[in-house]
Formats: C-alpha cells, structure tokens, sequence
C-alpha cells in the first residue's frame, strides 16, 4: 500500500530585477517552485499531491502515468516513489533511448516501458489502460502530465502559499500572475484558488492547437467555476520543443542579469513573452504580476544552453 507521504514544500517568493521591467515601470516577483527540492522540482511536484492521496486512499501500491524521455512529470514521480518508497512505472513516447533524464528514471527504480509513437498516440483510446491494469493491478494512473481536475487542485494551495509572503517583496497586493503552460493544469489550479480576483496568463509551450483552452475550461467545468479570467498567450515559437537562438541568446542574457537559472521549454519561453507584451504595452505600468518558476530544469541537460 502507497505510504502517508507529509511532505509539504515551500518555494520562496523572490523580486526580478531586469532593466526592462524598470523600464517600463512593471514589478515582476518569482515564486520559485524550481527551489522546493534538489530532485523533486517544480509544479509537478503539486499537480501530483492529489494523485498520491487518490492512490494512498484506493489502497494502490504505486503509480504509473506517461511522458517522453524529457519528461520533467515522470521525473518528478520516480524521484518522488524512490524518497517516500513506492512503485512507479512510466509509459514513454517512441523508441528506447537513453537521455539524462531516462537515466535518472531507472536510477530511481522506475519501470519503463517504450511504446513507439503509434503506441504513444494510442493513449487517447477507451480500451488503452486496459492490458496495463491487468499487468500492473495494483498501481493506480495518473494522466499524462499529471492533468485532469485532480492535478489542479493540488496547485490551488500556490495561491495562498504566494500571499503569505507578500510582504516579503515589499508588496500589499498583485494584479496577476504569468506562468508557462503545458496542458493548463497549473493555470486552472491558479484560476480556481483565486476565484477569479486576479487574471491568469499562461504562455503556451505548446502551438494554440494542441487543445490547452478546451482543457483548461473541461477543468473548471468539472470543478463547478465558471470563471474564465485567464488569457493564453502563445509562446511556443513555432511548436513544442522548438528551440532558436534569440530564445537561447535571451536565456543567457536573463540567466546573467538575474541570476534565476531557466529552461529553453517552459520558463524561457514564457519570460520572453513576457517581455514582448511589456514591450508591447499589453502589461502596463504600475502592474504587479507573480511569475512561476515551474521548474524542469532537469529537462534542460538535453539541450545546449
């Protein structure tokens, strides 16, 4: 049976300082999930807490989700089977092969199985879980990224995590918050824990038609909100994974004047997005927002920054 795990992190809330947020008068303060554990990283971390109490209350032995060999969800769920002792299985996109996070996967005891790429698209299917129940009955699944309802809810509590430490940066209040997004997951969390005080923007790390709008709205809709105060921004720069140099060159040249470390998938992209609707005017002066370091930095050893 999965262990109680009590483990509750905490990511401090840190101010960015770049000339052109001064310039444009605009105050940007990092709530930094990347530092809450060496291994255990980012806001996958909470998109799986209520996983790990489903499977803990079904009397499941461990878990078993998906990913690619980059994937910073399977990461963070073997290295957390590995500290608290459970199982994990992953179910990974194409052929074997060997990268550093695939490394660290097997290092933490997690069993992989490679499902090629008309396998991988299979996952959509009613039947797909299916033959992995019957081979792996007592672990319970997780979706792919650790979305669904499930996963935003674990992402609520960053809400009240930031406003404990907003004194801390100086600040009384902030108007929004800017954060990468992958499946909108984290994003719907945020949009539920702020009943919809503040907006929401999610810089997407996947093209507009990779479907993150319907599942950030089936979210809410299943949780009962009908507030819809958040705005996806696409800053996938031509699709996912895509890399070029001005986002490399604005890595270095951010990671130099701030000193917070990013990754070229999720965090560079939605700061460089950030900085463009600065530029732009669509983030006026005098706004406070609250960026989130989701972390995966894992994931950046399997690109040349």
């Amino acid at each position: 049976m999965l262990p109680l795990i009590d483990w509750h992190p905490h990511a401090p809330l840190q101010r960015l300082h770049l000339d052109w947020l001064q310039q444009a008068g605009v105050e940007v303060a990092v709530l930094r999930l990347d530092l809450i554990d060496p291994l255990i990283s980012g806001n996958k971390w909470f998109k799986l807490t209520e996983h790990l109490r489903a499977a803990q209350e079904a009397g499941a032995e461990g878990l078993i989700s998906l990913g690619g060999a980059h994937s910073n969800h399977l990461h963070a769920l073997a290295a957390a089977g590995k500290r608290f002792g459970f199982a994990t299985v992953g179910l990974l996109r194409g052929h074997v092969q060997q990268t550093p996070t695939t490394l660290d996967l097997e290092r933490y005891g997690m069993q992989l199985h490679w499902l090629g790429f008309a396998g991988y698209r299979a996952r959509h299917e009613p039947d797909f879980w299916q033959s992995w129940q019957d081979l792996y009955p007592g672990l319970q699944q997780v979706p792919e990224g650790g979305g669904g309802l499930a996963g935003a809810l674990g992402c609520v509590p960053l809400v009240a995590m930031l406003r404990e430490q907003l004194v801390d940066v100086g600040w009384d209040d902030y108007d929004g918050w800017w954060l990468a997004a992958g499946t909108g997951t984290t994003l719907a969390g945020l949009v539920l824990g702020e009943g919809g005080e503040r907006r929401v923007y999610g810089a997407l790390a996947v093209p507009t038609d990779h479907g993150v709008a319907p599942q950030v709205a089936a979210i809410l809709q299943t949780a009962g909100h009908n507030e819809r105060n958040f705005e996806l921004i696409d800053a996938s720069r031509g699709g996912f994974a895509k890399v070029d140099p001005a986002l490399l060159g604005f890595i270095q040249a951010s990671e130099t004047a701030s000193g917070m470390p990013l990754e070229p998938l999720y965090t560079a992209k939605a700061l460089m997005a950030l900085e463009q609707a600065v530029k732009e005017g669509s983030i006026t002066r005098g706004k406070r927002l609250v960026f989130v370091h989701t972390g995966g930095l894992q994931g950046r050893r399997g690109f040349v920054v």
